[in-house]
């Protein structure tokens, strides 16, 4: 039973990585730094204001339209810009102008509580998880080119004993392309 198993797991891991870890984990990266000038161009061409939302919890990220209601809605129409899953293992860090992204709230931040320090209704939800909007994008790439400054960490933890941390890093300044550093 237990090698079966174990059998199961190898099998798993095997389809995640071809086998050699770091040049799969390379060619994720080498994707998003595509994809990503590529949703540059698109909402250039198309006058759209896009955004790339990362989820640290979930290891995915996705690109994001501003609609004519000024919600967030995912490109999900377009294969390259739908959400993606980063391989086991993998952990992203965002750093936005020199300080790391937190998406903690704060109970002070008039969010939840009023001046008094008493629950406003406003900040009151009550119902299903599932009708809540999602969290903004992270990192916009507006309509004119622009982009957010970011630095995007993308490291590996070594999930067998013969295997070692390392990490890339992706780097905007502005505008696209991106730059890409790593294996480091």
């Amino acid at each position: 039973m237990l090698a079966l198993i174990g059998l199961i797991m190898a099998t798993v891991r095997y389809t995640v990585f071809s086998g050699d870890i770091e040049q799969d984990i390379e060619k994720e990266v080498r994707r998003l730094q595509v994809v990503f000038n590529m949703a540059s161009d698109y909402a250039v061409i198309n006058q759209y204001e896009l955004g790339l939302r990362l989820d640290d919890e979930e290891q995915t990220y996705e690109f994001v339209k501003l609609d004519d209601d000024q919600k967030w809605m995912p490109l999900d129409n377009i294969k390259h810009f739908a959400i993606r899953e980063l391989p086991l293992g993998v952990e992203l860090e965002l750093t936005l102008e020199g300080l790391p992204w937190q998406q903690d709230e704060s109970l002070f931040d008039n969010r939840i509580f009023d001046e008094e320090l008493s629950v406003r209704d406003a900040g009151v939800d009550i119902g299903n998880e599932e009708d809540k909007e999602p969290p903004p994008p992270q990192v916009f790439i507006l309509s004119s080119g622009e982009i957010t400054p970011f630095e995007l960490k993308i490291e590996y933890t070594a999930q067998e004993n013969d295997e070692e941390n390392f990490h890339f890093v992706l780097q905007g300044i502005d505008t696209v392309p991106l730059n890409r550093k790593g294996p480091i």
